[in-house]
């Protein structure tokens, strides 16, 4: 082992400070391990310096920091604070308070991050520095399968720039052309994000669920007051509506004066209103990306296209940019966000400062599926097991899918634990609850008892892929379930006048397809297909519940519950199975029923105990 580790090269990346920070471990080029540090700490967005998912790393390729020939970190400190600064002093007096809360921050810490990133990893050769949309463009280009891209990377803002456009060819990216702090499209929707109750950085994807429930009927009061566009996608705000340049709150009490009143509170009932901003927004969001799009296709003359950055997780928009953009072929990267910036950064280091070549066959992706976290021996398992006093039994594979398949078959509510915990904000079939999609009962049943979450929100189909263009107006893979199609028409009801006039949350009691637990308000689902070759074990449950059913489909959401991270750990896993209305959980090699549980376990998890707000 000491020999071939002195053998290999080993490049680390790191993310961390701002939120969800994380850790990447190359060996020789191809991605050894990578996990957010939300998921050891159990810190929803854990922002702070990735120490368990650094060790976790090292732990798979039983090396330490020593080993390592090249450190990246994600972005260049020195430019974001030179930006704290100049922002603070072109808005002075406003905001003094907040710079004096910020300034001691960075200059205890931030700003001295190499002497930081030493002690923590031990390393003491050539640490780099790439700029925040450096590292997410290489997330985008580098493990793409395209030896040449265009590329677009949007978020809410690194340094200077919030969104940026490119080449890469081969082992290099250029940067071509950016939008700069504080004019930011991500920033836009988190502005969105906080007026109506949710959580900046955690709740985007809440306000994208909601958007179908409501009417654009904002979009031009946006466009007026709020954002100047221009036909290539380049735009402006108006920065008298909004508060995130100096303040602690997203948007000031003209935005509350043009919308009719203050903020949402948090667990405020939802309103009409809520409803129509959120699908004003979306639908600004949709048009300023699908611009840039066409922007970057005119001035690259590319035939393919990598998306990276937060605002690249809005698959709705990103459905749309498949659909009607002028690009061939897409790819995005998964872990789009800060976490898949240390990802991109480890690729910047091994590729652009090595100068080591890539090889890529114009078809697979080198993210493995994007399973790059922890995994669990069934000893291991059997362990936690043992120590709660669970019941279980131990089934070879095709017993636990045939098993699996028959409880959804019935209606039954699984947890699936398996393999190597997923890489990025998605559960896509290793640490995953899932259901019945045909059922009409299931989208509320799993909101409401299960998961402890609001109950408009959709829920994704996994689904085969080969059969993906049976059931899904799409006619090409989505492993990362990152792209919105609709239900395929066959599969979808005749609506009565009566049901296609409802407003609001009345659309939810629509039967609007024979997959209704996967089917959004606006006939609409966020797919994810599986290959045998990607995720065999998941391959054969879909295979063994298409069999019985006639459906390739089932719903698949993440294993956690409200304000949580997604589980790793078996007892994480048993923890949150014990506490929730999941029947069976599917753990490795075991099949645990609720039924059969002892009811001194039961009662030391009692129902709801994990869930946060």
């Amino acid at each position: 082992m000491v020999g071939a580790a002195l053998m290999a090269r080993y490049v680390l990346g790191i993310s961390a400070y701002y939120h969800d920070s994380a850790a990447c471990l190359l060996c020789d080029g191809v991605i050894v391990a990578a996990a957010h540090e939300e998921r050891f700490t159990r810190i929803k967005h854990d922002a702070g310096f990735p120490e368990q998912a650094m060790a976790y790393c090292f732990n798979e390729a039983g090396i330490n920091g020593a080993d390592l020939e090249c450190l990246v970190f994600y972005e260049k400190p020195f430019l974001r604070f030179e930006r704290l600064l100049e922002t603070y002093l072109a808005f002075a007096p406003r905001g003094l308070c907040q710079f004096l809360q910020a300034v001691p921050l960075w200059l205890h810490d931030k700003l001295w991050i190499k002497d930081h990133l030493r002690r923590q990893t031990g390393f003491d050769g050539t640490i780099l520095f790439p700029e925040h949309h450096q590292s997410h463009a290489a997330s985008a280009c580098f493990p793409s399968p395209f030896a040449e891209t265009a590329f677009l990377t949007l978020d809410g803002v690194g340094e200077w720039a919030t969104t940026s456009y490119g080449i890469g060819r081969g082992n290099h990216i250029e940067m071509l052309s950016e939008i700069r702090f504080p004019h930011s499209l991500g920033l836009l929707y988190s502005a969105f994000t906080y007026y109506t109750g949710f959580k900046v950085n955690s709740g985007e994807y809440k306000l994208m669920g909601l958007a179908p429930y409501g009417e654009p009927r904002y979009v031009d009061i946006i466009y007026k007051h709020l954002v100047d566009l221009k036909d290539d996608g380049s735009f402006r705000l108006n920065l008298d509506y909004f508060d995130y340049c100096t303040g602690l709150t997203m948007t000031n009490r003209r935005f509350d004066q043009l919308f009719g009143g203050p903020p949402r509170q948090a667990e405020a009932p939802l309103t009409q209103c809520d409803m129509d901003l959120a699908c004003s927004v979306q639908e600004v969001t949709e048009e300023i990306m699908l611009r840039m799009v066409r922007h970057v296709h005119k001035m690259t003359g590319m035939k393919r296209l990598c998306l990276a950055g937060g605002v690249a997780l809005n698959c709705v928009a990103n459905g749309r940019i498949l659909r009607e953009g002028p690009f061939e072929e897409l790819w995005i990267q998964p872990a789009s966000g800060d976490a898949g910036g240390a990802l991109g950064a480890a690729l910047f280091g091994w590729h652009q400062y090595l100068e080591q070549p890539r090889e890529v066959d114009g078809v697979s992706d080198d993210m493995q599926g994007a399973y790059l976290g922890p995994a669990f021996t069934d000893d291991v398992i059997r362990q936690a097991l043992d120590d709660e006093g669970a019941v279980y039994c131990k089934l070879n594979e095709n017993q636990l899918t045939t098993e699996v398949a028959d409880l959804l078959t019935n209606g039954q509510v699984v947890g699936w634990f398996q393999g190597r915990m997923e890489f990025g904000p998605r559960a896509l079939g290793n640490r995953s609850i899932l259901a019945d999609a045909r059922s009409p009962q299931m989208q509320r049943q799993v909101n409401l008892k299960v998961k402890f979450r609001e109950g408009f929100r959709p829920f994704a189909p996994i689904v085969l892929e080969e059969h993906v263009s049976e059931w899904f107006d799409l006619h090409k893979n989505s492993p990362y379930m990152l792209l919105v199609a609709q239900v395929h028409v066959d599969r979808l009801r005749m609506l009565t006048d009566e049901e296609k006039d409802r407003d609001g949350m009345a659309k939810l009691d629509v039967l609007r397809s024979s997959i209704p637990a996967v089917t959004h308000v606006d006939g609409s689902a966020r797919i994810q297909t599986v290959s045998d070759k990607t995720n065999p074990l998941m391959h054969s449950l879909l295979t063994a519940f298409d069999e019985k059913t006639g459906c390739p489909v089932l719903v698949n959401t993440s294993f956690n519950v409200r304000g949580e991270p997604i589980v790793c750990t078996p007892q994480e896993a048993l923890r949150c199975f014990l506490s929730t209305d999941i029947d069976c959980l599917a753990i490795g090699a075991f099949l645990l029923k609720k039924s059969a549980q002892p009811e001194s376990l039961l009662q030391r998890y009692p129902h709801g105990a994990m869930a946060l707000d």
